[in-house]
C-alpha cells in the first residue's frame, strides 16, 4: 500500500539496514550492490535506487540519490526514517591539491556548505563535519587495501560547470577535491544524530579546468584509471562500514 512507503524515495518507511552506502549513479548502486550477500532491490523511483544486503555478515544498504544535494537530502532523511543510522558516501571528485592523482582515494574530514540547499535550512556558520570514527574507519579501509589515499576538506559546490559569475577560489586554502551532494549529508547526520563519513574516487584534477577542453583535452570520468578506482574503493567502503559497526560502534 502507498501509505507503507515514504512519499518521495518510494522507500518502506521501516526496516532498512543500519548502515547504509550512498552513491549519486543508480548504476553504480547495483555495481556495490554486487559485492553483497545475498542484495535484493528494495525500490527505484526516480534517482533513488536502493539495494539490501550484507557484506561479512554485517546487513548493508546501498542507495543512489543522483546528482545535487537538493535531491540527495531527500534520500538521506528518507532512510534516516526508515531505519539507516550510519552513512557513506561513495562518490567521485576532482582533485583540487598537487599530489592527489586520478583514481586516489580522498577521505573526508569535513566539507565546505556550498552545495545549494543547507544554505536555506541552517545559517551558514554551522559545519558540514565527518564522524571522526568514520574517517579512521575509512583510513584502515584504505591501507588495509593498499589504496592511495588522502584526508582533507572537500568543497560541496552545488554548480558542476563554471557559469558567468566570478567565484571565490578555495586553493589556497589547502582543499583536497571538489563534489556535490557531501555536506549535506554530513548536516543532515548532525542534525539527525546519525553517523556519517564520505569517501572519493578521483576522476579529474583543477576543479573548475576540467570542463576546459582546449587546454585540458576535456573531462572524462570513465577512463579505465578512474573504473579501477571505483571498483576497488567499493570494497573500501564496505569494509569501513564494517569496521565502524564491530570496533567503533560496540
Amino acid at each position: 500500500m502507498t501509505q507503507d512507503l515514504l512519499p518521495i524515495t518510494r522507500i518502506p518507511r521501516s526496516g532498512l539496514p543500519a548502515h547504509a552506502v550512498v552513491v549519486g549513479d543508480p548504476a553504480r548502486a547495483a555495481a556495490v550492490a554486487g559485492l553483497l550477500d545475498g542484495a535484493e532491490e528494495v525500490s527505484y523511483h526516480r534517482e533513488y535506487r536502493v539495494f539490501a544486503g550484507s557484506w561479512k555478515g554485517l546487513p548493508v544498504a546501498v542507495a543512489s540519490h543522483g546528482v545535487g544535494a537538493p535531491g540527495a537530502v531527500l534520500l538521506f532523511r528518507e532512510m534516516a526514517d526508515a531505519g539507516v543510522g550510519t552513512f557513506l558516501r561513495f562518490g567521485t571528485a576532482g582533485a583540487m591539491r598537487p599530489g592527489i592523482a586520478d583514481g586516489d582515494l580522498v577521505i573526508a574530514e569535513a566539507a565546505v556548505r556550498d552545495d545549494g540547499v543547507t544554505q536555506q535550512l541552517l545559517p551558514p556558520e554551522y559545519p558540514a563535519y565527518s564522524a571522526p570514527e568514520a574517517v579512521f574507519a575509512l583510513r584502515r579501509a584504505a591501507r588495509a587495501a593498499g589504496m592511495p589515499h588522502h584526508r582533507g576538506v572537500v568543497w560541496t559546490r552545488a554548480a558542476f560547470q563554471p557559469g558567468l559569475l566570478p567565484l571565490f577560489s578555495y586553493r589556497g586554502a589547502g582543499l583536497a577535491a571538489i563534489e556535490m551532494e557531501l555536506s549535506a549529508l554530513l548536516v543532515t547526520a548532525s542534525l539527525r544524530g546519525l553517523v556519517a563519513g564520505g569517501i572519493m574516487v578521483v576522476d579529474g584534477v583543477n576543479a573548475d579546468e576540467l570542463v576546459d577542453a582546449e587546454a585540458t583535452g576535456g573531462y572524462d570520468p570513465h577512463r579505465d584509471v578512474v573504473a579501477a578506482g571505483v571498483e576497488r574503493g567499493a570494497v573500501v567502503v564496505l569494509e569501513a562500514l564494517r569496521l565502524l559497526a564491530e570496533e567503533y560502534e560496540a
